[in-house]
Formats: structure tokens, C-alpha cells, sequence
């Protein structure tokens, strides 16, 4: 039997009320976290600052610079004549000199023993020899062959031409400057096809594509990404690397500028004159081959680096965000 003390024991307990949640009162505030400040790179940044500011007035204030000189001169005929031979030098020797490269870094890759072996060997011997050297060998060229001609091999000549009127100071730079930069742009381009995985081309010759359309339209492409960079120093290179034909007599910047200080004998604010002009031009090709490296990044990369107008507003939101902070601290 069931006695009313079993039923009283068995008797569901009552639910307990549910506790009540203390909510901060209307005057509370949640604790609010504020950046560690960094004395020491405070203390950096302001002496960097200085030493630049130092070294700025150093510059504006010293008279033996001649600013008014170098702004007498910055544009004149003679100056902006050897800017555009500059130009016009540094990119026909980067056209030929790719031109000539791509070549040679596919021979350097080839199967076959001779070709890869003579690409070996103009790379070796046109990186082992200083460029000035090789300049005036081909300004001298007449010297070693007086005449060139064309005909039968080892037979007679149909036509003859005397190398000292063939080879001109402008175009002896050309051919020089253009067979040495071939032999960096040949490693450049090698360097480029050897960071494509294989498998691509793997994936290319499973599908029927021929070796030659595989490289041309999947693997080159791809190794854009690495060709950019270093294509992008050597073009900038080049371009101060122009400054060495002055030896020649080309009418370059820097002779241009020699020219004149040979005549004023103002020599420092001549060549500053020519510095600034580099410093010009070395900046436009940095900003253009940092857009063409992200424009080749797409596809390899989630997020594109940003640009330099995008640092600059995320660090002004952060600037004014720490600022904000510590106002409130």
C-alpha cells in the first residue's frame, strides 16, 4: 500500500525561479581597451624626423648646391634633348634585349645538347665581361674586322661593307647594351618558365596541346608573376646603366650635362641636375611596375596588394583611430 508519506516524498518539486541576470545600472560603462603605448618607437620616429629634417635644411641651405642654377638648367634644350635619347636608348635596348633573351632561355631549356649549350655559353660569357669593356671592343670593332661581307661561306663575298663607317657611336650602344641586357633577360625568363609547377605542362600535353602553345598560353603567362619583378630592376637598370655610353660620346644625359659643366664650370649643380631627371624617371617606372605586378597577381592571390593611395588612407584611419583612443584614455 501507498501511504500519504510516499506520495508526499514522490511529489514533483517545485521549479526553482530562475535567477535574476544582473544588468549594469544606466551610470555603468563597459571597461574600454586602450593600445599600449610604445615609448621607445615614439622616440624613433622622432629622431629619424629630426636627422631628416637636419638633413633637408643641410641641402636647402647650403649655397655650394646652386639651386638657382639647377633651376636654370633643369629644362633647357640641351638637358631635356639628352633626357630623350636617354628614353628612346633604355627602351630599344630592353625590346631587343628580351627579344633576343626569350630565345636564348627557351635553347637553354631545350632537350638538345647544342643549343642548350650555346645559350650556355653567350649567358656565361656576356654576364663574365664588364660592360664597359665590351662597349669599346664594338666601338673597336674595325680594328678586328675592317670589312664584313656576305656571300657563299668560305667562298667569294657579293657584298662588302667597312665596319668603321657601319658602326657609329649611338649604334655601337645599341648593339653593346643589347647583347648584354639579352643575357640577363635569357636568366630572367629561364627563371620565370622554372617557377611554373610542372604539372601544368603536364596537364597541357594530357589534353593534346603541343609543347610550344602549352608554353605560350599556359606557362609563360604564369610565369609573369615572376618575370615582372626582376624585369622591372633590370629596366631601371638600364636606364642609369645608359649613363656608361657617354664614354662614346653619345649625347645621353650625363654628357649632355658634362658638355655644359665643361663649359660653366659649374659641376654640382649640373649634376644634380641629371640626378633629379634619374630620380624623375626611376620613379614613374617604380609606380608603373608595381601596378603591372598586381595586375599579374590576380588569380594567385585572394586579396591584391594594396596601392599607395589605399596604405595611405588606412593609415590615416589608423592614425586618427589612436588618436581618438587616446583622447579618451
Amino acid at each position: 500500500m501507498v501511504s500519504p508519506s510516499d506520495l508526499t516524498d514522490s511529489a514533483p518539486a517545485p521549479a526553482a525561479a530562475p535567477a535574476k541576470t544582473s544588468r549594469p545600472e544606466s551610470g555603468d560603462e563597459l571597461p574600454r581597451i586602450v593600445p599600449r603605448r610604445n615609448v621607445g618607437r615614439l622616440l624613433a620616429a622622432a629622431v629619424a624626423l629630426s636627422l631628416f629634417a637636419l638633413l633637408v635644411d643641410s641641402v636647402v641651405r647650403n649655397q655650394a648646391f646652386q639651386w638657382d642654377v639647377v633651376g636654370a638648367h633643369f629644362t633647357s634644350a640641351a638637358v631635356l634633348d639628352g633626357l630623350l635619347l636617354t628614353l628612346w636608348l633604355t627602351g630599344v635596348v630592353m625590346v631587343l634585349g628580351f627579344l633576343l633573351g626569350i630565345p636564348l632561355a627557351v635553347m637553354r631549356l631545350s632537350a638538345n645538347p647544342v643549343l642548350s649549350t650555346l645559350s650556355w655559353g653567350y649567358v656565361w660569357v656576356f654576364r663574365s665581361t664588364p660592360l664597359l669593356v665590351q662597349l669599346l671592343l664594338w666601338f673597336n670593332i674595325g680594328a678586328l674586322y675592317p670589312t664584313l661581307g656576305l656571300g657563299i661561306p668560305f667562298g667569294p663575298q657579293f657584298v662588302t661593307v667597312k665596319t668603321v663607317n657601319l658602326l657609329g657611336p649611338a649604334l655601337t650602344a645599341v648593339i653593346g647594351l643589347t647583347l648584354h641586357e639579352a643575357a640577363y633577360a635569357a636568366e630572367v625568363v629561364r627563371g620565370g618558365i622554372l617557377s611554373v609547377d610542372a604539372g601544368q605542362t603536364e596537364a597541357a600535353q594530357a589534353l593534346g596541346i603541343g609543347r610550344a602553345r602549352a608554353l605560350r598560353r599556359i606557362v609563360v603567362p604564369q610565369a609573369m608573376r615572376s618575370i615582372v619583378p626582376t624585369a622591372g630592376n633590370m629596366l631601371i637598370g638600364t636606364l642609369k646603366g645608359t649613363s656608361i655610353v657617354s664614354v662614346l660620346a653619345v649625347h645621353d644625359l650625363l654628357y649632355s650635362v658634362q658638355l655644359v659643366y665643361n663649359q660653366t664650370y659649374q659641376v654640382i649643380p649640373l649634376l644634380l641636375v641629371a640626378t633629379l631627371w634619374y630620380i624623375a624617371v626611376t620613379t614613374v617606372l617604380s609606380v608603373g611596375q608595381f601596378y603591372v605586378e598586381r595586375h599579374y597577381a590576380r588569380g594567385a592571390t585572394r586579396v591584391l596588394p594594396p596601392t599607395p593611395l589605399q596604405r595611405l588612407r588606412g593609415r590615416l584611419a589608423a592614425y586618427r583611430h589612436s588618436l581618438r583612443s587616446l583622447s579618451n584614455y
